[in-house]
């Protein structure tokens, strides 16, 4: 079992800066890809950003690209999410999920999930 834990979530102005991060504990790290997901109200939880158990490749959704970058330090078991010039519709709470590396997985599912920190992004 991966356990994850999320911080760095609060209230921002639009077109600041946060940074968070996802301390994980229970596997080896570096044996897992790493995904950060947002839900704002109302609307489905979606994918933000993920990156590769080795740290490449990356991916993003079009809605962050350009804006938000996602980071890992295996030698510290964290994930990192930099999140620039924020948008009042980044306002959500951001979730960290883990999953197998693509050479150990039976399934693309993404397994283990944190409780989530809040991001709001005042106009």
């Amino acid at each position: 079992q991966v356990q994850l834990v999320e911080s760095g979530g609060e209230l921002v102005q639009a077109g600041g800066s946060l940074r968070l991060s996802c301390a994980a504990s229970g596997r080896t790290f570096s044996n897992y890809d790493m995904g950060w997901f947002r839900q704002a109200p109302g609307k489905e939880r979606e994918i933000v950003a993920s990156i590769a158990w080795s740290g490449r490749p990356t991916w993003y959704a079009d809605s962050v690209k350009g804006r938000f970058t996602i980071s890992r330090d295996n030698a510290k078991n964290t994930v990192y999410l930099q999140m620039n010039s924020l948008k009042p519709e980044d306002t959500a709470v951001y979730y960290c999920a883990a999953r197998p590396a693509v050479h150990l997985r039976d399934s693309p599912n993404w397994i283990h999930w944190g409780q989530g920190t809040r991001v709001s992004v005042s106009a």
